[in-house]
């Protein structure tokens, strides 16, 4: 995932020569671009087009104006607005509820984290995706797919995909390690270079849910069953939890790793004060060229560790679904298509370092000579694991936080952390 705090909010890709698709000269819908609220339901204006706003969060790796640039030149009565977002995800989806609840009818297509899908299709803000409206998702990636999915039926395009991925700095550890326990047995060596050993994302915010649930599933265990009732209070989620808690008491992960976000592991990480970060793709890209950067070219990547061999990475990425309160939802739809084409995930690649949604990116020559991790970042997207699919997942997601948070604090045991873990997911569901 881009996390975009950036992500993501880290966690992908997209487009160098024209559209792929041919769209369809204006057709009959509503006029105007609307005002600031209005009704609207998946029924209405399913043949309106106009200008349209896309609301995404910070652009970081400055991906979305050359696209809009693009589109913009391409189609001069159906031009794009850009409205960005912060950069911390708990504000974008605020920012997004905010304006659903209003009935906002300048949020066009927006820019959904995977994991509020169901939330905000079960609330019926989305569009669903069927019938006129309908997208091809053939060659997307399944995991991506199901992550724009809810109760069958499809709420948006999957736009990038991600996954974790464990730089290292192959100038102090030339073979990175496989599993937990051989990367912590390697802190000796940061110790001896006087640099933090390993850090991921650890501030009490939606990456510590990330980094929860890979520690956890990496381990054999569970957060939610496939019924969704919560089993995290479990032998293989005490494990999972513990070797988070005893490297942050043992030092091993840096006592200012408790407030990282992804782009303070990045920093860190670009400045030589780290040995081994887990983040997002996106800092592949950046940790190249950024020209401050130190380790431009000392740096490798690897699959996280697990218990025995790849750990379980939480599936990132984004989603981009139409509002049901858009007034030109034909040509949202057209943009829609336009994100999801192979021209816009190959720039997203290259530009952004953004997972491709779309399976044959992964072995075309020409990216993966420019973007050599994407085998490794394949194997980390089919190794994923989702994190709870809910319409309750902001209450999930504050219950996992919560209790991982003052665990690595000391506030309270693993054993306390899990089970008030457990009893808050249940009661955040009903």
């Amino acid at each position: 995932m881009r996390i975009r705090t950036f992500s993501r909010y880290a966690s992908p890709l997209a487009a160098a020569s024209v559209l792929v698709l041919a769209l369809s000269a204006c057709s009959g819908g509503s006029s105007g671009g609307g005002g600031s609220t209005g009704g609207g339901d998946a029924a209405n204006n399913l043949d309106g087009r106009g200008p349209i706003t896309y609301v995404q969060g910070k652009d970081n790796s400055n991906v979305v104006r050359p696209l809009i640039d693009k589109w913009n030149a391409a189609h001069p009565d159906q031009k794009v607005t850009f409205k960005e977002q912060s950069d911390q995800a708990d504000q974008q989806h605020d920012d997004l509820v905010q304006h659903f609840q209003a009935k906002d009818q300048n949020y066009d297509v927006v820019d959904v984290d995977v994991v509020w899908t169901a939330e905000f299709a079960a609330k019926g803000w989305l569009q669903p995706l069927k019938d006129k409206m309908a997208i091809d998702t053939t060659g997307m990636l399944p995991a991506t797919v199901k992550t724009a999915t809810y109760n069958g039926t499809l709420y948006a395009t999957p736009q990038s995909s991600d996954g974790g991925l464990l730089y290292y700095r192959k100038d102090l550890v030339p073979n990175p390690p496989k599993t937990w326990d051989e990367m912590m047995s390697m802190c000796s060596i940061a110790k001896q270079n006087n640099i933090g050993c390993y850090a991921g994302q650890f501030a009490q915010y939606e990456g510590l849910t990330v980094n929860t649930a890979e520690a956890i599933n990496s381990f054999g265990g569970k957060i939610v069953d496939d019924s969704g009732k919560a089993v995290v209070n479990s032998p293989e989620a005490k494990t999972g939890l513990s070797k988070l808690v005893d490297a942050y008491k043992n030092g091993n992960i840096p006592q200012d790793a408790i407030t990282y976000q992804e782009e303070q592991g990045r920093t860190a990480f670009e400045n030589g004060k780290l040995m081994f970060l887990r983040n997002w793709p996106y800092v592949y890209n950046l940790a190249k060229t950024d020209g401050s950067s130190m380790v431009k070219d000392k740096f490798g990547i690897a699959p996280l560790p697990g218990q025995n061999g790849p750990g379980a990475s939480s599936l990132g990425g984004h989603n981009a679904a139409i509002s049901v309160y858009s007034q030109h939802k034909a040509t949202a739809l057209d943009f829609l298509k336009f994100i999801a084409s192979s021209d816009t995930q190959k720039f997203y690649a290259t530009q952004g370092s953004l997972a491709p949604v779309l399976s044959s990116l992964y072995t075309d020559p020409q990216l993966t000579a420019k973007l050599p991790y994407l085998p490794t970042l394949l194997t980390s997207i089919q190794n994923a694991v989702p994190r709870p699919v809910t319409p309750y997942y902001p209450g999930v997601t504050k219950a996992i936080q919560d209790n991982a948070y003052a665990a690595l604090k000391g506030s309270k045991s693993v054993d306390q952390a899990l089970t008030d873990m457990q009893s808050a997911i249940t009661a955040a569901s009903q």
